[in-house]
C-alpha cells in the first residue's frame, strides 16, 4: 500500500508560493515615501452597509511621485471613504476636492523607517511559520504512510520536502531583504 505512496510536491511548493504571494501583497502595502495605489488595498470603505475594497468605490491614480487620488464614484461615499483612509493608521492626511480625494505622501523620517522594517520583519516572519507549516504537512503525509515504505524513499521524500521548504525560506529572505533596502532609501 505505502509502496506506491508519492507526496504532491507540485501542490506542496503551489501552497508555499502562495505564502510568498501573500507576503508581496503585504509589504507592498508598507509606505515607502513613494506614492503607490497598492498601499490602499488593505483599506475597506462601508459602502451601501458592506465592507467594500477602496478600487472598487473610486479610480485610485498615482499622478505624481507623491500623490495618490482618488475619484469617488458616488458622491454619498467620498465622506465615507475620507473616514477609512484616516482610520486606516497610514498615517496620510486626505485633501477633499469635490469628489476627488488627494492623498500627499509625506517624506519618511528615520525613526519611521526603522519602524517600517520592523513591521516588514514581522511580515517576513508570518511568511515564514506558515511555509514551516506546510512543511510540518508534508512531513506528516510521509510519517502517515511509514508503514511498508522503503526507508530510503522515506528519507527521499523528507529531503525534498526539506529542499522545498528552503528555497522558499530563501525567497521570502531575499524578498525582505529587497523591501527593507526599499524602505530605508532616502
Amino acid at each position: 500500500m505505502a509502496e506506491d505512496f508519492e507526496l504532491d510536491t507540485d501542490d506542496l511548493g503551489r501552497r508555499m508560493d502562495g505564502a510568498i504571494a501573500n507576503l508581496r501583497t503585504e509589504l507592498a502595502s508598507l509606505r515607502t515615501g513613494r506614492a503607490s495605489g497598492s498601499m490602499l488595498e488593505p483599506i475597506m470603505v462601508d459602502a451601501y452597509g458592506s465592507p467594500t475594497p477602496i478600487n472598487q468605490v473610486g479610480t485610485v491614480n498615482v499622478p505624481e511621485p507623491r500623490m495618490v487620488t482618488i475619484n469617488v464614484w458616488d458622491k454619498g461615499l467620498v465622506n465615507k471613504v475620507e473616514k477609512a483612509i484616516r482610520e486606516s493608521g497610514l498615517g496620510i492626511n486626505p485633501q477633499m476636492n469635490g469628489t476627488i480625494i488627494m492623498l500627499p505622501i509625506p517624506e519618511l523620517n528615520e525613526e519611521r523607517r526603522r519602524e517600517l522594517t520592523k513591521v516588514a520583519g514581522h511580515y517576513a516572519e508570518a511568511a515564514r511559520v506558515s511555509i514551516r507549516n506546510l512543511r510540518r504537512d508534508g512531513m506528516d503525509q510521509i510519517k502517515k504512510n511509514k508503514d511498508g515504505m522503503a526507508e530510503d524513499d522515506q528519507k527521499f521524500w523528507e529531503a525534498a520536502v526539506q529542499e522545498l521548504t528552503d528555497i522558499h525560506i530563501r525567497k521570502v529572505d531575499e524578498t525582505l531583504e529587497i523591501k527593507q533596502a526599499e524602505i530605508m532609501q532616502v
